[in-house]
């Protein structure tokens, strides 16, 4: 048993009407000759699910959310409620794909059960087959997924054994829990009625009974959880007070706190009353920019999802004398700026990018929960030249990272700390609403997670490409960019808000242009040389 931190806790607090707070993958498969199906998935996961116990955990509420939730193992774990089979509708292309996945990402996990989803979908018309998965946030963060998604994989095609009849595990008995791009558009549904499970729809707070008798194992007794909450609240403004100075000093970074009058003088201070002396790299100007991308969002959900070769990204970086991910940010960059460009929406500033960045030790290694920072940055969409804004992005993520290198790498924790845990789940949603109209702290979210550069097989069938997908919020803008490198190829994952981006394959469009664009000029430069030569 083990109570949510406040950091994984404000990803339950963010969901609302508008938001479901999950990440997710999307993998396309070799259907290894029909051994890839529900019967053979479901006898791997029961098989290995000793290997992620977070995926048995369930939430257990405190009464009246007076504090933070707790996790528990489920005593009524039943897999039917976590795997799922549905069937594309003709033509059975990426395109009736992405809009079938994007109605079951778009809606939130039942929080009566643990936090995870599973979806075989059959009907791809070049005889592949898909699995959609989708974890809560509160459960893991992007890279302790990958991880999580590893445990079910194998380096060969020799899938498990299938299971005649995949027996419920008794969950009681595991470890503690302490641990191609083609033009838009929308023709008729992508899912045959009834091929679809049922949603959870509108997801009350579920209210578990609190007695000795029917409390998940290890869960905590309503006096424990009353008495702990007591004790949170009474010590309350004293952990306020110590996660407030602990962020003084990283003032000038934070998103919206940067803005505050003084806020440079204010974090240089406290960092010289915390005896650090060190000089660091003056941060970026946090000022956002008003963007289509910006302001609440809507419950509607449309994926984008295409890769790049691995080989010409890291050519262009090595050309250029950049890492990988300063070609992708670039990538983004010139994406965003196309599309914004053709909307005549492109601001003069930068855009404003949160980079989530894994801060898990090997001691953490077995914690659920999330274990993540973030790198807040420009992108440089106001440079008009291809090269010129891969210099520019390189630059200013070197300098970013070395300024988050020198900084503490838990100010998110500390900010999710200052309210007591019912104010927080209470205002949460409100807070987000507003700030999206208001003064939003960035605008759009990027992710880079590095993959393995081998082929992975599940069930005996060869994983063709993994796209990742990630959370919308009013606050962190209505599109979100998440890639990751797997097997030769940068696979990209591109999750939007109709409301705030009307075309979300044209952006996938622009990352395959602006590819093209730098190794245009990179085999320009190359024959120039040896002309002059």
């Amino acid at each position: 048993m083990r109570q949510l931190s406040a950091f994984d806790t404000q990803f339950l607090n963010a969901e609302s009407a508008t938001t479901a707070a999950h990440v997710a993958g999307l993998a396309i498969l070799d259907p290894a000759g029909g051994r890839l199906n529900r019967q053979a998935l479901a006898g791997l996961l029961l098989e290995r699910l000793h290997l992620s116990p977070a995926l048995s955990l369930r939430l257990v509420e405190v009464p009246l959310g007076l504090d933070r939730p707790y996790w528990a193992h489920d005593p009524d774990f039943d897999l039917d409620r976590h795997l799922f089979e549905l069937t594309l509708a003709a033509p059975g292309g990426m395109r009736e794909l992405a809009d079938a996945v994007a109605e079951i990402h778009a809606r939130r996990l039942d929080r009566a059960h643990p936090l995870w989803e599973m979806h075989l979908i059959h009907g791809l018309a070049d005889g592949t087959v898909a699995v959609y998965t989708k974890v809560h946030h509160a459960v893991i963060d992007g890279v302790s997924g990958a991880e999580t998604l590893a445990t079910l994989l194998d380096l060969a095609p020799g899938g498990p054994e299938i299971l005649d009849t995949p027996q419920t595990p008794d969950v009681r008995d595991r470890a503690d829990g302490q641990h191609g791009s083609s033009k838009s558009g929308r023709g008729d549904s992508p899912v045959r009625e009834g091929d679809r499970p049922d949603g959870p729809g509108d997801l009350d707070e579920h209210m578990p009974a609190h007695n000795a008798a029917n409390r998940p194992p290890g869960a905590p007794s309503l006096l424990e959880m009353l008495g702990t909450a007591a004790v949170q609240a009474a010590t309350q403004p004293v952990r306020t007070l110590r996660s407030a100075i602990r962020m003084a000093g990283e003032l000038d970074a934070i998103p919206l706190a940067a803005r505050v009058p003084g806020a440079r003088l204010i974090a240089q201070a406290a960092r010289v009353a915390a005896g650090d002396l060190e000089p660091r790299p003056e941060p970026p100007g946090l000022a956002v920019p008003r963007t289509p991308f910006n302001g609440p969002i809507s419950a509607n959900r449309h994926l984008a999802f295409g890769s790049v070769s691995y080989k010409d990204v890291r050519n262009v970086a090595k050309a250029n004398d950049v890492r990988v991910n300063d070609v992708i940010m670039a990538l983004c960059a010139s994406a965003l700026r196309s599309w914004l460009l053709e909307r005549d929406a492109l601001p003069e500033q930068p855009l404003i990018v949160g980079v989530p960045v894994a801060v898990r030790t090997a001691a953490a290694s077995e914690r659920v929960g999330n274990q993540i920072s973030a790198l807040v940055t420009t992108l440089p969409t106001q440079v008009a030249g291809a090269r010129e804004r891969l210099r520019v992005a390189g630059e200013t993520m070197s300098a970013a990272k070395r300024r988050f290198a020198m900084a503490s790498t838990w100010w998110l924790d500390e900010l999710c700390a200052l309210l007591p845990a019912p104010v927080a789940g209470l205002a949460t949603p409100a807070i987000f609403r507003f700030a999206a109209v208001a003064c939003p702290p960035i605008n759009l979210i990027i992710s880079n997670v590095p993959g393995p550069q081998f082929p992975l097989f599940l069930c005996g069938g060869r994983v063709l490409s993994y796209y990742p997908m990630s959370v919308l919020t009013d606050l962190s803008g209505g599109v979100n960019i998440t890639c990751l490198s797997y097997d030769g190829m940068i696979d990209f994952g591109i999750v939007a808000c109709p409301e705030r981006v009307d075309d979300v394959w044209s952006l996938l469009g622009h990352l395959r242009v602006a590819l093209d664009e730098l190794l245009d000029d990179q085999v320009g430069d190359e024959f120039r040389d040896g002309a002059a030569g």
